[in-house]
């Protein structure tokens, strides 16, 4: 499964990497075009985040896009986000409503195939790492790792905040480990909402169960804070390249390094 990257360490940090990939699986024609069914990525992500292996944690990310299969996706189909806009398990549109296939979309039987091909592979792969660690140490921290353009009207209205801390409304960890991200948060400077417009997909949903020792989070990150932002993104525009100095990374790593330090109850 070479669309399946697991860089695994000893740390009780996984951070996970639902929607970096850009691998259309061999789907290219099926698009209206490639490059639109890229447009949603969430671009460089775990280049911005590679940082936290040399903290030991784990990584676990996908190169399939999150246009063939979203894997932050209830496998069932049902809508995290019931009466809001937002995108399937297999997505038919982008984020801003424009169609992404020729022809419709996946039928069911191929939805059900890109279930068995990838979905439950990266999840069975997430959840081994998560119940390794969970067994050495006692209690694990998912970081669920997740970036957007500031400006998506369909989806929410004006510019998002800088930092998007999701934890289903305080179900999906400890209240603490919500309390100590947001915080550093606020003291950055940056703009920031715990449990606004993004309170957290699938995988910290399905995940996070604090009351047995595993915790997840999740940080829809502006990406703005990381790479230049085009008003209108087109093929010429988009993606920008990634930052050399992102202005949010020393942020970035002092949240990764508290969920850590909360891990192993040095918080």
């Amino acid at each position: 499964m070479s669309w399946l990257r697991v860089v695994r360490g000893d740390a009780p940090l996984v951070v996970a990497f639902p929607h970096g990939g850009t691998d259309l699986a061999g789907l290219d024609d099926q698009f209206v075009s490639p490059w639109l069914a890229r447009l949603d990525t969430d671009w460089w992500i775990a280049e911005l985040c590679a940082f936290a292996a040399d903290l030991g944690a784990t990584l676990v990310a996908t190169d399939i896009s999150r246009s063939v299969i979203d894997m932050n996706r209830d496998p069932s189909g049902a809508s995290l986000y019931p009466g809001q806009a937002t995108t399937e398990l297999c997505p038919t549109t982008t984020f801003d409503g424009a169609r992404l296939y020729r022809d419709g979309g996946p039928d069911a039987a191929e939805i059900a195939r890109r279930l068995e091909t990838w979905h439950r592979p990266y999840h069975a792969a997430l959840a081994a790492e998560i119940d390794r660690l969970k067994a050495r140490h006692g209690r694990v921290v998912l970081y669920d790792a997740h970036s957007i353009r500031s400006h998506v009207p369909r989806l929410f209205d004006g510019e998002l905040p800088q930092f998007n801390i999701g934890t289903n409304g305080g179900a999906t960890c400890a209240p603490e480990l919500e309390t100590i991200v947001a915080t550093i948060c606020a003291d950055s400077g940056y703009s920031h909402v715990a449990n606004g417009r993004f309170k957290g997909g699938w995988t910290t949903r399905h995940y996070g169960r604090p009351e047995r020792g595993v915790h997840a989070i999740q940080m829809e990150l502006a990406q703005r804070g990381y790479m230049a932002e085009p008003a209108t993104p087109g093929e010429a525009n988009w993606p920008s390249p990634l930052d050399p100095d992102p202005a949010i990374r020393p942020v970035l790593e002092q949240v990764i390094a508290a969920t850590l330090d909360f891990a192993k109850g040095c918080s």
